[in-house]
């Protein structure tokens, strides 16, 4: 989560106020719900960037449970990059402008308040690479993320005008995004579109939902192999939400198998030796920024996903 002490506006967090806040003070339910200091949270609320049910109540008022805390989270501060060894990551592509890492489970792509676990940009630093310097300084070269229980395929800018360059094509949606999912059941249709969209959800913060109102997001995915519990789908991402193929499987009820958040069946998940969702970034495809050819990199699947492909085989 982002936490105040940056100059910028970063995360929009919308949720309703805790029944055990009822009654509150609102600088005090800030800060108990979000752990800031009661100075940082009567800061944001002063400076406009707290509203509850749509208004923007001085610090001294009471909130009541149920109402809609709408908070803009300044960007964190920037944070000197302490280089760290990452067991697993390994680099699949290398050139002067830009690397594509495989990126293991339980990895964030770089240090935010509130993980304390092993990051991209720390192991890359750890092996020597220098990165882009463009945008914060805990973000060096990151260009798009993969949640710590995704693994696959990431790209990361070595050259300012990689930097640039990929960050507009992620943005413009010309970075070609392929996933594999293996989901609960067997969707209807076998291949489809599912538009709709996302955004936090309005009763846990830590996850996101299909809500009205959203930001814009779509998956294209289609049939590979189907089991006798679960399909693998060969996932084409358009938009890159946070939590995106997670949501949306679970929104059309086949969540990913092994994604306890949004919904899995835990007995098969522990059936299939998970303990992390079943989602894989296996390629990636766009135009190189220094040669203008398009490089399309792939991923293979990690040992603990495919040893859960190989036991539903045999039982199929």
């Amino acid at each position: 989560m982002d936490a105040p002490g940056g100059t910028g506006v970063g995360d929009t967090r919308l949720l309703p106020v805790p029944d055990g806040l009822d009654g509150l003070r609102l600088d005090v339910a800030l800060a108990r719900l979000f752990g800031f200091s009661r100075t940082t949270a009567a800061e944001l609320i002063d400076t406009g960037r707290v509203s509850v049910d749509g208004t923007a109540p001085p610090r001294s008022a009471k909130v009541h449970a149920g109402a809609v805390l709408e908070v803009s989270l300044p960007d964190p501060p920037a944070t000197e990059v302490v280089p760290q060894p990452v067991d697993g990551l390994t680099v699949l592509h290398d050139d002067e402008d830009l690397l594509v890492v495989d990126k293991p489970v339980g990895v964030a792509a770089h240090p935010s308040p509130g993980w304390t676990g092993p990051t991209v940009v720390q192991g890359l630093a750890a092996m020597g690479y220098r990165l882009a310097t463009s945008g914060a300084a805990e973000r060096q070269g990151i260009v798009h993320r993969l949640d710590a229980g995704t693994t696959g395929a990431m790209v990361v800018a070595k050259s300012e005008h990689a930097y640039s360059v990929l960050k507009r094509a992620f943005k413009a949606r010309t970075v070609d995004k392929r996933y594999s999912a293996l989901v609960q059941g067997h969707p209807d249709p076998t291949s489809g579109t599912i538009d709709a969209p996302i955004d936090r959800h309005p009763g846990a913060d830590y996850k996101f939902a299909v809500v009205a109102g959203g930001r814009p997001s779509v998956t294209h995915y289609a049939t590979e192999e189907a089991f006798r519990a679960a399909t693998l789908l060969d996932v084409h991402l358009e938009t890159g939400r946070t939590h995106q193929i997670r949501v949306h499987m679970a929104a059309i009820r086949h969540p990913c198998v092994g994604d306890l958040t949004y919904g899995a069946d835990p007995v098969l998940a522990k059936r299939l030796g998970l303990s992390r969702q079943w989602l894989h970034a296996r390629e990636l495809a766009f135009e190189h920024p220094g040669t203008g050819a398009e490089l399309r990199v792939t991923s293979p699947y990690p040992a603990d996903l495919q040893r859960a492909l190989d036991l539903l085989r045999d039982e199929s």
